[in-house]
């Protein structure tokens, strides 16, 4: 009943380019020291490599517009960057064969809420079983926190089915994961588990397809202390294609998607639905802070928060998470609950609050 763990769906990821390049890149982007994005043909890029996409066309953009947001401005530095790709590639993230082998390996432990309890992981949010549902959206926070090199801390939307054992899992968002990227900073990730139980974070295995050449994956978030970064991202099934997009809703951008070919369970839509903050703990058992890693104040006051949650459900028409009975997902140490119309979770370095908005509800103690 945890959600993503182990950075997984901590899950943040990574969009990993082949060691030994077979594409020279037309272009390149330094974001920062150790940190540089190639600019690949949009038809070489390492996604379609999968020998389930042999003959797959790229799609670029959904069949069916949805209603766009009108672009909004913010002085938050998620919406800065520093990459245009020219027209007909896209941002790869460059990285070494170890990073992409150590990709892979936490991928292979992640954990997500179709799955049994993991060790070590604690989570805070809400999931919803049924569907068919198509589609999850959110408006989320995270924070620059300090977390030690074998902990993760990480908020995420997320989807999937279970058959018998066998799970499709999509899931992205924002994660601290120095055993992924090395460091200590957030990053968006998007991460997939499909046919066989194979899957991976962003790029570091062949399956995920990036059309946009300004917003990767995969990308760096540079806070100053104790600053939060937000995100409005969503996870659209097409409705003609099948296949999965990540769309940033604000500013409007298709960033890419995951091919219905990967998946066997959601080939039809997913039957749960979630959204949460999730962190992993150290092997000594040491977890680290969720959210701004502060107590929860009443009021207004608050760590993290998710809001404009909606779900795309069997027609695809959009509706409230709570539109239908909702699970609470709650580490045993918490500090409440109240039930509403807005998602909210609160953490300490000691344990983590979660509040899904409104009046009323039920709480529980340390």
């Amino acid at each position: 009943m945890t959600l993503v763990m182990n950075l997984l769906p901590l899950l943040f990821s990574v969009v990993l380019v082949r060691s030994v390049q077979s594409t020279v890149p037309l272009r390149s982007f330094k974001v920062s020291e150790n940190v540089t994005y190639d600019c690949i043909d949009i038809y070489k890029q390492p996604g379609l490599d999968h020998p389930l996409l042999k003959n797959h066309t790229i799609q670029m953009k959904p069949s069916l517009s949805r209603h766009e947001l009108k672009n909004q401005t913010s002085n938050n530095k998620t919406y800065k960057t520093k990459i245009k790709c020219p027209y007909g590639t896209i941002p790869v993230l460059r990285n070494t064969k170890e990073f992409n082998t150590k990709a892979q390996l936490l991928a292979a432990k992640y954990f997500n809420p179709l799955s049994a309890d993991s060790p070590g992981t604690h989570i805070a949010g809400v999931k919803q079983h049924g569907g068919p549902y198509h589609g999850v959206e959110a408006k989320f926070n995270a924070y620059n926190l300090n977390i030690g090199e074998d902990q993760a801390s990480y908020s995420q939307i997320y989807l999937g089915s279970g058959h018998y054992g066998e799970v499709n899992f999509i899931s992205t968002g924002m994660m601290i994961n120095p055993g992924i990227f090395g460091d200590g900073h957030l990053w968006t990730y998007g991460f997939w588990l499909g046919k066989s139980g194979k899957g991976c974070y962003n790029m570091a295995c062949p399956g995920f397809v990036q059309v946009s050449n300004v917003v990767p994956i995969v990308k760096p978030l540079y806070l100053e202390g104790g600053d939060s970064a937000s995100l409005q991202w969503a996870i659209h099934q097409d409705e003609q294609t099948r296949n999965w997009w990540v769309i940033q809703m604000s500013p409007y951008t298709y960033i890419g998607y995951w091919p219905k070919e990967l998946f066997h369970l959601m080939d039809n839509g997913a039957t749960m639905v979630g959204v949460g903050g999730v962190v992993q703990a150290s092997h000594s058992g040491l977890s680290p802070p969720m959210g701004n890693g502060k107590f929860p104040a009443k009021g207004p006051l608050r760590s993290a928060m998710f809001s404009n949650v909606d779900v795309l459900y069997s027609k695809y028409e959009k509706g409230k998470i709570n539109a239908f009975p909702i699970e609470e997902m709650l580490d045993s140490r918490c500090y409440g609950l109240r039930i509403g119309k807005r998602v909210r979770f609160w953490t300490s370095p000691l344990g983590f609050f979660f509040n899904y908005g409104g009046p009323g509800g039920i709480s529980c103690g340390v």
